[in-house]
């Protein structure tokens, strides 16, 4: 697993729960721009932060590393496979934003 990997499950998770990277910061007590190095791979959260993302954000953190593909919370009833199909667009979205915020 790669550090960017971390931050693209994060990103995804948080964007499902509707959160934008101020509430997750301020909820956490850190600042957007912590949040925002957690995201684009620059660093990782500390162990007690990261078990407070986990309850923030309903999941685990054995999703969030990468050691577990099962998503540990549910959106809105849907199916596993559904919920993997809107991480999957939620990241490639955040992905052409960036690409396109670059130009």
């Amino acid at each position: 697993m790669t550090i960017e990997f971390f931050g693209t499950k994060l990103k995804a998770v948080r964007k499902s729960k509707r959160l934008t990277q101020l509430d997750l910061a301020e909820r956490l007590e850190v600042s957007k721009g912590t949040v925002s190095a957690y995201e684009q791979g620059l660093s990782y959260p500390s162990i007690e932060t990261l078990v407070k993302i986990c309850d923030i954000l309903d999941t685990s953190a054995d999703y969030l590393l990468g050691r577990s593909d099962d998503i540990p919370f549910k959106m809105g009833g849907l199916t596993d496979a559904q919920q993997q199909t809107v991480l999957q667009f939620v990241s490639l979205i955040e992905r052409s934003n960036e690409i396109i915020n670059d130009k």
